[in-house]
């Protein structure tokens, strides 16, 4: 694959860095040149009606609404759910509230509350009664429960969230899904996608991580929030013109790349498992859930292992301390032996 920085070596070929990095295939590729168009902001591009129409229909919504990125999208619906003065509950490390520049608070007036996040990305459905606002002048008025799935590539179960959403609901307060990776999730866990869906009163879904899709994310709504979430869009600058260009990719994509998922897991477990060595030699600490493979190595080994992989041809996060591989359709098994090789190599100097 070939980076867009002028400063990464020319031998850089494999991308481990996300699953947004994909290209579109050949197929999708094909999709997207044969798409009907028509301009989406009046509402009459026939892909992405047809998208919008599909996706709900797969997560059992009245409606759904197609956004240039999950960060948009949520923030639609968190605006949608919540007045200005308002407040959401978060778990802690969850994407709505540290990776989407404070978009609530700064654009919407809304106030974030985080919630304990327990090592699996879960929440304890039990602590989230207790951190509701009474009715009371003092104190802003909580009206919403942000759930996420996956969280940092770890599949949080249906149970927990049924109940998370329980307890929101009995009191009072809606529910938003940010199902980023939905569907890693319930690929590992053999769920269907309407069971978690259910449980939220919106549910957004990323069409260009494991799925592939050049860019695009759908967000599921009651026939009564789609009006809101639209002007959302708009307000925040999402409205597209022949976005259908982009819907033909997520239409491809949904019909032919979720199958595919569970041979990302598989190749994340391959990876793990060359690497276990390493672990078992307390050179390196390991981890593996859905389609990532996370690597800590020993802090003076960080800068120097990163490097050592670049120089072998993949690119890598910097982030410290912990690496993330995330496998992705451009990976393939001779991508992950070639990895690992170069991890043990680094360690065998």
């Amino acid at each position: 694959m070939t980076s867009n920085s002028s400063s990464l070596s020319n031998s850089i070929k494999i991308d481990f860095r996300s699953d947004t990095v994909t290209q579109p295939t050949p197929a999708m590729l094909h999709a997207i040149y044969n798409a009907k168009v028509g301009d989406d902001v009046y509402g009459d591009d026939p892909t992405v009606n047809e998208l919008e129409a599909e996706f709900a229909e797969m997560v059992g919504k009245e409606r759904s609404v197609f956004f240039p990125s999950g960060t948009q999208s949520n923030l639609a619906a968190i605006m949608a759910h919540c007045g200005r003065g308002d407040e959401i509950l978060v778990g802690d490390s969850y994407h709505t509230y540290g990776y989407e520049a404070g978009g609530a608070s700064s654009l919407g007036g809304i106030a974030y509350k985080t919630l304990n996040t327990n090592d699996d990305g879960s929440l304890n459905w039990a602590e989230i009664q207790s951190r509701i606002n009474p009715d009371d002048p003092h104190f802003p008025e909580t009206r919403l429960l942000c759930l996420e799935n996956t969280v940092h590539g770890s599949p949080i179960s249906l149970d927990n969230i049924q109940k998370c959403s329980r307890v929101a609901r009995e009191n009072g307060l809606r529910v938003h899904l940010d199902g980023a990776r939905l569907f890693n999730a319930t690929t590992e866990l053999k769920e269907e996608p309407k069971a978690f869906a259910e449980a939220a009163d919106t549910i957004s879904v990323c069409l260009s991580k494991g799925l592939g899709t050049p860019a695009g994310t759908l967000l599921g709504c009651s026939q009564a929030m789609e009006r809101s979430i639209r002007r959302n869009r708009k307000i925040l600058g999402g409205g597209m013109r022949q976005a259908g260009y982009l819907a033909a990719a997520g239409i491809y994509a949904l019909n032919n790349h979720i199958q595919r998922l569970k041979q990302d897991h598989e190749r994340a477990k391959m990876l793990a498992s060359i690497l276990a060595d390493l672990e078992a030699q307390e050179k390196v600490s390991i981890s593996n859930s859905t389609n990532m493979v996370f690597l800590k190595p020993h802090e003076d080994d960080h800068e120097p292992l990163r490097q050592h992989l670049l120089k072998s041809g993949f690119l890598v996060t910097n982030k410290k301390p912990t690496f993330r591989f995330v496998i992705h359709l451009g990976i393939d098994d001779f991508d992950i032996e070639q990895l690992g090789t170069a991890i043990i190599s680094y360690y065998s100097r």
